[in-house]
């Protein structure tokens, strides 16, 4: 299996080559002056002189400028038709009209090139939101971690084409043609398209600020799914050989998006959920035991009964070798959608239908160091928490060699504290974690001394949820293997798409371009893809997704009776949390252990350049950081200063 995925990892290296070899290919003279005539020859006539021409050569003024007369095509149109020349051509052959149109057409093409190189970033525009990608993983990133790549691809690409459209408004200006904005040309490229999908993307470009997203992220969710239409439009306006140049990202995101909507049908199970004194949450879901995946992954989750239409993500906190049938994630109550849902545990319900997506997280994670400082702020201890339930799975192989691990958490409040109950499982043993040699320096950094919680009546409440016919534990969207049956899917969809789209091509559009006379419409082309595409991507994933359900029906039927099987409890509470200072009949091991492990400092921030050079004694010390930006960046300069060589820096960010 594992020369299989090497295989497959090499073939999706060399198309990605080929395709980005294309892309330099087309700024060269000898794609202008021997390739394009070469396949012009192959052309109808008809086709040729019309659309082909505007569709494959025009990729030539990457190299050099459309210098024609404004006015040329149309009086070349008129020519073929039997027309003569308006009354309102210019006349005369002056040095200064000749250099009046050669300074129209000069800022023409300019237009045409900001347009293709804003063409260039969609080429790339999809892959970082591409979640089951198969082409980050080769470059070490994730879909979550090269997000911000997306963000700057497409403010990039939304600048340049509201420069290409805006320069197109006064060429169209300064030859009296400014209707042109509202053409549909069956022939050539609709303007009309370019219009609609300029609006429609200005309006999700807005609404992608920083503002929209993190303060009013309804607005900018709902309307960043927008998305398809924009694409429809954009494709129809550029046409179909430009869409082929950018169709490999768009191809693979679609893909993704439809497998993640197979997965999010079922109904997961939900088990158990922890209500921490924070006002925080720990959900527990049952899993497949063959679900793995790496600390620091996030898991996507749909709740129907407060929106329809959102999915949020939230970071794992159980570890997927030493909690097998579980999987865990903790949610902050902040902004309506997660008080809605803290509201909703809250109440008196026994059963909550939750769907899922992912997980989705790095392909592996190095923790081999010989010291390991992990740094938050707030909620950013939660990626920390799956990193040292992964420690303590691998202490139970005595020939591992485990680092030394330092937890510096800074929280704003004492109460907060409550996330370092959830770092050990509630069922672990002293044997368990014997060999985890963890210190957590914690800081409050709003408070200067340690409140009285003796009357604190907040508690740490668990909830018990009974099981429903519907649920299903958390499962990999094609089953055990999911990377190799992805590349089946990816592979075979594509296969199909090239055999439909040449009989399509061979057995329809060229006989009527070729018999008939007449030119095929430039739309339809473009629509004749991007149906095609989606048809392939769905007859390919639909039969790989039902023939592995079939194939793990068995194994489902068992998964079923498991959660069936979970017995429903009524909710509980005990103390809080270990700083509440009353003694705790539950969980006694973690509460110990985490009581010994912490030194708690008040009214404080943690001195992180002195922490950080303190452990260069060490030869190899790996340094993690999950908080806010200010944080991220003062630990990133530390690091890459110098002045400790010992230290290896990574950054986990929940902002985009």
């Amino acid at each position: 299996m594992g020369n299989m995925r090497s295989c497959l990892k090499m073939l999706m290296m060399v198309l990605f080559a080929g395709w980005v070899f294309v892309w330099i290919m087309i700024s060269t003279n000898l794609f202008k002056n021997n390739w394009t005539p070469k396949i012009a020859k192959h052309k109808p006539s008809a086709s040729y002189r019309s659309n082909d021409v505007h569709c494959g050569s025009e990729l030539c003024l990457f190299a050099y400028p459309e210098e024609i007369h404004p006015n040329s095509k149309r009086r070349e149109d008129k020519r073929e038709n039997g027309e003569g020349d308006d009354g309102d051509e210019p006349i005369g052959d002056s040095d200064s009209n000749r250099a009046y149109f050669f300074s129209i057409a000069k800022f023409r093409a300019f237009g045409l090139r900001i347009g293709y190189v804003g063409h260039i970033c969609w080429a790339f525009l999809f892959f970082p939101v591409t979640r089951a990608s198969t082409i980050l993983p080769l470059v070490g990133l994730t879909s979550e971690s090269s997000i911000k790549y997306h963000i700057w691809l497409g403010h990039i690409s939304n600048f340049l084409f509201l420069v290409h459209t805006v320069v197109f408004l006064i060429y169209w200006a300064m030859v009296n043609q400014l209707m042109e904005t509202f053409a549909w040309n069956p022939t050539y490229v609709p303007n009309l398209a370019g219009t609609i999908a300029m609006v429609i993307g200005i309006a999700m470009w807005v609404t992608s600020l920083p503002y929209y997203r993190r303060k009013k992220f309804e607005i900018f969710f709902y309307t960043h799914h927008l998305y398809g239409l924009y694409i429809i439009f954009y494709v129809i306006h550029v046409g179909d050989s430009w869409f082929c140049m950018i169709l490999p990202n768009i191809f693979l995101f679609f893909i993704d998006r439809y497998l993640r909507f197979l997965q999010s049908t079922k109904r997961s199970r939900l088990v158990s959920a922890r209500i921490l004194p924070s006002d925080n949450l720990e959900l527990t879901f049952s899993k497949t035991p063959g679900l793995h995946y790496t600390p620091t992954s996030l898991l996507f989750l749909h709740v129907p009964s407060i929106s329809k239409l959102q999915w949020h993500p939230f970071t794992i906190t159980s570890s997927s070798y030493l909690e097998k049938d579980t999987l865990s994630v903790v949610i902050r109550k902040q902004g309506s959608w997660t008080q809605k849902l803290y509201t909703q545990i809250s109440s008196s319900i026994d059963s909550l239908e939750v769907s899922t997506e992912g997980p989705y997280g790095p392909n592996s994670l190095d923790l081999r160091h010989d010291s390991l400082i992990l740094v938050s702020g707030g909620s950013g201890i939660t990626p920390f928490i799956s990193v040292i339930r992964e420690l303590i799975f691998q202490s139970q192989n005595q020939g591992t060699k485990l680092p030394d691990v330092l937890l510096v958490c800074a929280f704003k409040h004492y109460h907060d504290l409550a996330f370092l109950d959830l770092i050990f499982p509630s069922d672990i043993s002293v044997s368990d974690i014997s060999r985890l040699n963890l210190r957590i320096e914690a800081y409050i950094t709003k408070e200067d001394k340690k409140p009285d919680t003796s009357d604190d009546h907040r508690l740490l409440q668990t909830k018990w949820f009974k099981p429903q016919p519907q649920d299903s534990p958390i499962s990999p969207v094609l089953g055990p293997n999911n990377l190799l049956w992805l590349g089946v899917v990816i592979l075979s969809s594509f296969v199909m798409f090239l055999l439909l789209i040449a009989i399509v091509t061979r057995y329809y559009i060229y006989p009527v371009d070729r018999n008939t006379g007449k030119i095929y419409n430039f739309s339809y082309r473009a629509l004749w893809d991007m149906f095609l595409g989606c048809v392939c991507i769905f007859i390919s994933s639909s039969i790989v997704f039902l023939w592995r359900k079939k194939m793990n029906k068995e194994g489902d039927k068992e998964s079923k009776k498991q959660v069936q099987s979970v017995d429903f409890q009524t909710p509980i509470s005990s103390p809080g949390s270990w700083f509440c200072g009353q003694e705790r009949e539950l969980e006694s091991v973690p509460y110990q252990s985490i009581v010994q492990a912490t030194s708690v400092h008040f009214g404080a921030k943690p001195n992180l350049k002195k922490i950080l050079f303190e452990a260069e004694g060490s030869e190899d010390v790996g340094v993690m950081v999950c908080g806010p930006r200010k944080m991220r960046h003062e630990v990133a300069r530390i690091c890459s200063s110098g002045l400790a060589k010992n230290l290896h820096f990574e950054a986990i960010s929940f902002n985009w």
